[in-house]
C-alpha cells in the first residue's frame, strides 16, 4: 500500500475558495482530499515547464505540486478555466 500524502494548501487559496459555490466546492475538496492517496490520478495534467500539475472540476481547475521525498501536496492555486 502507498502511503498517504500530507495535504497543504497556501494560504491565498483560501480566498480563492471563497468565491466558490457551496455545492462545487464540496466536491473540489472531495478531490482534493483524494490527492492525498493518489497525488497524480487519472485525468491530472502535468503544467508545461514546472513541477506542477493540474485538476479540473468542472469549469473550475487546481494547481498543487507533489513533494515525493516529503509525502506532501502543496495545493497553489484555485480558479475558474477562462474562456476565450
Amino acid at each position: 500500500m502507498m502511503a498517504e500524502f500530507e495535504l497543504f494548501f497556501k494560504k491565498s487559496v483560501w480566498k480563492d475558495f471563497r468565491q466558490i459555490p457551496k455545492k462545487d466546492l464540496k466536491k473540489i475538496l472531495k478531490k482534493i482530499e483524494e490527492l492525498g492517496r493518489e497525488p497524480r490520478p487519472s485525468g491530472c495534467e502535468k503544467l508545461t515547464g514546472t513541477e506542477k500539475y493540474r485538476i479540473r472540476h468542472g469549469k473550475y481547475r487546481v494547481i498543487y505540486s507533489v513533494q515525493e521525498n516529503e509525502l506532501t501536496v502543496w495545493v497553489v492555486k484555485m480558479g475558474t478555466l477562462v474562456k476565450k
